[in-house]
């Protein structure tokens, strides 16, 4: 079994770098743990790319990336830059593309000692436990763009090959959960979701022991808040899936306790990020909540070094460091970033953690 391993880390923006060297730090602990030798280079993306570098991300941050096993990353985005030419947001695409991170895997599930925490009812948050499965490199993000101060327009395309990807990825993940893969289109107007729901059907016969279920994009909006345990697999693509992860987001009660993994073939570095974003307006006040950056490290783990008993023993000590009232701000506490890294890597270290 391999045990070194290389990690580029781009911290970004705003909360990013405080985040990132929590997230570091857990993982540190549980490399000396399992006896695995990690090593680190850091570069930049997003808006401090921009300012140091004169563009959101460059060429030999991209060659870095595509040279090591993973990639951890904080957040991109400053308002300094909205109205600017260039757009921290630019520099995630970018590398997305680069690496063939076509597949976004992000996991919603209700902490019980967070149930509180939602805005939604107890009864309804309590055992949700569902996997977003968003396309990540084609679309309306990626298709041709005219922009004038009198007209835009944004190209949405989509091949069956890029739909065939993704959803293999989805059945692939149901396989290992309850068997159940929820494809959200908008088929009643757009043609390419009704390529989408075409392919998808295709792609299902490779797995009868998964059901296949269809959403309209309005009415998967409405059940993730009404019954979100109706789910277990949604698959979707780039645009819809960006917003029903943010929407999911509210369902345990915090952005700040969400991971996520962008994969790409097989052998290819993946991208392994929070889904919240970069918070400027508390960087540098120790409030920032690390959960999701260490939770998408315990992804690392488990997704591109192969190694899911780290990727348990992190997941345990987020865990038992939630149970224990480790909680920031935004979900309801009044621990700081330093609190949560500490208390998890104690943790970490102390078990063994699920695979």
């Amino acid at each position: 079994m391999r045990s070194s391993f290389h990690v580029l880390l781009l911290p970004g923006d705003g909360i990013g770098p405080e985040v990132i060297d929590a997230a570091r730090t857990v993982m540190d602990v549980a490399a000396r743990h399992f006896r695995i030798e990690l090593s680190y280079e850091e570069r930049k993306i997003g808006g401090v790319a921009i300012r140091e570098e004169g563009e959101p991300v460059t060429e030999e941050t991209l060659e870095k990336a595509r040279a090591a096993d993973a990639v951890l990353l904080g957040a991109v985005g400053h308002p300094d830059f909205d109205r600017g030419p260039l757009r921290p947001e630019a520099g995630l695409l970018k590398l997305r593309k680069a690496l063939g991170a076509f597949a976004n895997l992000r996991p919603v599930e209700a902490i019980p000692a967070l149930l509180s925490a939602s805005t939604l009812k107890e009864e309804v948050v309590e055992g949700v436990d569902v996997l977003i499965v968003r396309e990540l490199t084609g679309g309306i993000y990626f298709g041709e763009k005219v922009e004038s101060k009198e007209k835009a327009s944004d190209l949405s395309v989509y091949t069956r090959e890029e739909i065939e990807q993704v959803a293999r990825v989805a059945f692939e993940a149901a396989e290992g959960r309850k068997g159940r893969v929820t494809s959200v289109d908008k088929a009643n107007i757009l043609a390419t979701s009704r390529l989408w729901r075409v392919v998808v059907e295709d792609v299902a016969g490779e797995y009868p022991g998964v059901a296949l279920d269809h959403l309209l994009v309005d009415a998967a909006a409405m059940f993730l808040i009404r019954d979100p345990k109706r789910f277990d697999v949604i698959l979707t693509e780039n645009l819809f899936g960006d917003i029903l992860s943010d929407e999911a987001a509210m369902l345990p009660g915090s952005m700040g306790m969400l991971p996520s993994a962008s994969l790409g073939l097989p052998g290819t570095p993946g991208i392994f990020e929070p889904v919240h974003g970069s918070a400027p307006d508390i960087a540098g006040s120790g409030k920032a909540n690390p959960y999701a950056a260490i939770l998408s490290a315990a992804m690392l783990f488990r997704h591109a070094l192969g190694r899911p008993d780290v990727a348990g023993a992190i997941q345990q000590g987020v865990s038992v460091a939630v149970e224990a009232g480790f909680k920031t701000p935004d979900i309801g506490g009044s621990k700081s970033t330093g609190d949560v890294m500490r208390a998890v890597s104690r943790w970490t270290a102390a078990g063994e953690g699920v695979a």
